[in-house]
């Protein structure tokens, strides 16, 4: 999952990055709203957490200006308004979800997973693919009951090839997973990162689950 966190409060900011940076997902963050803006219209993002009261531009003029052109990006306000006509605006105006400061950690991952889970049509939090399973809350990977460790960088990929099944993942879409605005791997560490989770899947008999559409990128086959 890539996230951008538009929040001026740089405490809060910097514990957010922190706190989903350890979860594996790639995070990009600002503190004003209209360098915000240009981050969400040259970037592509799973989930936008939003602030409302930012210097810039307002969360809720970013959100505006991004449905009005269209971008269906997910967008969660977290905002300490909590007036419920605070929330209704910003509902009406294509929030996908609202939350009030101060909030649990836990519960805001939750609502970014269901926003996830929402994006691919997926109901439950269990990727089921043949004898493969994926936990997307506890973020734990087995094969007939059996757990495999991997790192968070190969989760992230193997989550993110499970949820677009029986779809050519392009390299540049999978490296744009796993790394923010801010830096960038090389095709050839990606490919590092692929042969370290294809061997882990080949010792639980998972020869071929990972697949190469040569000169485009990866795909899981969901038959």
């Amino acid at each position: 999952m890539k996230l951008l966190i538009i929040e001026d409060s740089t405490r809060l900011r910097r514990s957010l990055v922190t706190g989903f940076t350890r979860l594996g997902y790639a995070v990009d963050d600002s503190a004003d709203g209209r360098q915000g803006l240009g981050y969400a219209r040259s970037n592509h993002y799973d989930v936008i957490i939003l602030d409302l009261m930012l210097p810039g531009m307002d969360g809720l003029s970013v959100l505006q200006e991004l449905r009005s052109q269209h971008d269906e990006t997910h967008v969660l306000i977290l905002s300490a308004k909590d007036d419920v006509n605070d929330r209704i605006q910003g509902l009406n105006s294509g929030a996908d979800d609202y939350m009030i400061k101060p909030f649990s950690f836990d519960e805001l991952h939750a609502r970014l997973l269901t926003l996830t889970r929402r994006k691919h049509n997926v109901k439950s939090p269990l990727i089921g693919i043949g004898e493969l399973v994926i936990n997307t809350v506890m973020r734990q990977v087995s094969v007939n009951s059996k757990k495999l460790s991997l790192t968070p960088t190969e989760y992230i990929i193997l989550e993110h090839l499970s949820l677009n099944a029986d779809r050519v993942i392009t390299y540049s879409s999978l490296i744009d997973q796993i790394c923010n605005c801010q830096d960038t791997i090389s095709r050839n560490t990606l490919e590092a990162h692929i042969s370290s989770l294809r061997k882990k899947l080949k010792i639980v008999n998972l020869l071929d689950f990972i697949k190469t559409k040569r000169g485009f990128g990866y795909y899981v086959d969901n038959n």
